[in-house]
């Protein structure tokens, strides 16, 4: 089905698998304040990925999804063995992983059962992430992520395929709350494992465990499974940034972080994107330069970009800014973070577009890097409702799966061109500005009756409006039409606009909807 139009189905009734965490049984001391921190200046450029990237607009895209299988409990991620078999292993929550081939369908029989080392009370504890060496196919080693009995201890383990057999190699006590687990698996580029653990749970990271560098809650772990280390199962890289820093747990590679349920690496250059799921007002989506470890994410003194009431700070820290974010109050409750695409078939579409969604409002968000510093953003649709995680196959095609009611579907992308254009004219002073829109409409058939949906930059906030009836939810924007301009004839155009005040950020709107349709974007 087509998903540009906005959909406005029922949710199923669950909550966000934000997933959790887990903390030592004693929490040791915040460390000090000198303890690293990321500067300001680490944060990287952004620039146009290598391999092929695609020129179209991004309110030019249109996503798509079919429905390939039915039937699976509650899957939470998907990855795709590179053995030659063109099959896909999926998760589900309960501690099966199944098999899809997209010949013979969804394989009855599990490729594994776990279900007897899980701990899937609460919503969001279970089996969360998988991931696969490159050396699969002669190994036969699938690592898990799951919350594990009695007590939903978040834990890493490698399942031995060839003799049914599951080693738990790390493990981080979690039994004080049971959401924000985290849960994703990838192996980097330099073939090191990478895990997301989220804050422990909770509200309002009661325990303080973002910005401590004495647990692993909060983290992006990187660790070399592939070699043992004296009584570890695992070995610690050298290199990660907080090897022999007293008082610190080595593996964390990046801290900061609320619930990173879904994080994923460029194929073609290595960076890192992060889908971490806010607190109640932003959903922010991290995008850093290969190799930057140690960075400071900013969870629980920021959540987006907005200090956090009641957070935990550390003196005299750097923080590294979100690339992106949005506000809930569009109907989400939790970013999906999903990949850059780097497959064949769209690559002319959406070749080097990172594409995520979010699990209440099933948006589909694409971001590009602009060759500028910044980044395109474009609502270009809606996934299945409750999409849990977005995965590749080998050769870098989409699939997604979704929570309730559990179905895996393919992703495809077509050029569909807006029907609509919006031209922006900005004048600022001190802290104010003021925003012209004119709405053309470049389709076929009249609009009768608008409301243009927009977002705007953070510290704005409006005082006045003219030609429409506008209302703001955070930084979300509902114009409606005013009763002389609720026509717009093929061709014709509608002008509005609105007075707001700023805190140093006036630039306009970045992206427009009407009336649940993507807008191109004109001067």
């Amino acid at each position: 089905m087509s998903l540009r139009r906005r959909w406005t189905g029922p949710l199923l009734l669950a909550t966000l698998l934000t997933a959790l965490a887990p903390l030592p049984a004693t929490a040791a001391p915040p460390p000090p304040a000198a303890a690293p921190v990321a500067a300001a200046d680490t944060i990287p450029s952004r620039t146009e990925a290598a391999g092929t990237a695609a020129t179209v607009p991004l309110p030019s895209l249109s996503a798509t999804t079919t429905q390939v299988a039915s039937g699976l409990r509650r899957p939470t991620a998907l990855v795709a063995p590179d053995d030659g078999t063109g099959r896909l292993f999926i998760t589900e929550k309960p501690g099966t992983v199944r098999v899809y081939h997209p010949d013979t369908g969804l394989a009855p029989t599990p490729l594994i059962d776990i279900t007897s080392a899980i701990d899937e009370s609460g919503n969001e504890r279970g089996l969360l992430g998988i991931a696969l060496p490159s050396d699969f196919a002669q190994s036969q080693d699938v690592y898990l992520a799951y919350t594990a009995l009695p007590d939903g201890a978040v834990t890493l383990a490698r399942y031995r395929l060839d003799e049914s057999r599951l080693e738990p190699l790390l493990s981080q006590p979690h039994a004080e709350y049971n959401n924000h687990n985290g849960g994703q698996l990838a192996f980097g580029p330099d073939g090191k494992l990478y895990w997301s653990i989220g804050d422990g749970g909770g509200h309002a990271d009661p325990l303080g465990a973002g910005q401590r560098l004495d647990t692993l809650l909060g983290k992006i772990l990187r660790i070399d499974v592939s070699r043992t280390c004296g009584t570890l199962p695992y070995c610690v890289p050298g290199d990660n940034p907080f090897v022999g820093t007293a008082g610190a747990r080595p593996e964390i590679w990046l801290y900061g972080l609320r619930n990173p349920w879904r994080f994923s690496f460029d194929r073609a250059d290595g960076s890192l994107w992060i889908g971490d799921v806010g607190q109640g007002h932003w959903e922010e989506i991290d995008h850093l330069a290969p190799g930057k470890g140690g960075l400071n994410l900013g969870w629980s003194c920021y959540e987006g970009l907005e200090k956090f009431e009641g957070g935990h700070c550390v003196p005299g820290a750097e923080y590294t800014k979100p690339v992106f974010t949005y506000s809930p109050y569009t109907g989400g409750c939790s970013v999906i973070g999903g990949q850059v695409y780097r497959g064949k078939k769209y690559a002319g579409l959406v070749g080097g577009t990172y594409i995520a969604t979010d699990y209440c409002s099933s948006t589909v968000w694409a971001l590009r890097p602009d060759g500028r510093g910044g980044y395109e953003q474009a609502e270009i649709g809606r996934t299945p409702t409750q999409v849990t995680s977005i995965g590749t196959t080998v050769d870098g095609e989409f699939y997604m799966v979704n929570d309730l009611p559990g179905g895996l579907h393919r992703v495809s992308f077509t050029r569909e061109e807006p029907t609509c254009r919006v031209d922006r004219t900005v004048k600022t002073w001190g802290t104010g500005t003021t925003v012209d829109l004119t709405v053309t409409n470049t389709g076929s058939t009249p609009v009768n009756g608008w409301t243009l949906e927009f977002p705007l930059a953070f510290g704005q906030k409006i005082i006045s409006d003219w030609n429409t009836d506008l209302t703001q939810a955070s930084n979300v924007i509902d114009a409606v039409n005013a009763p002389q301009n609720a026509v717009i004839p093929p061709g014709g155009s509608v002008t509005l606009g609105y007075l707001a005040e700023h805190t140093g950020d006036a630039s306009a709107p970045p992206r427009f909807m009407l009336n649940g349709d993507a807008c191109a974007i004109g001067r």
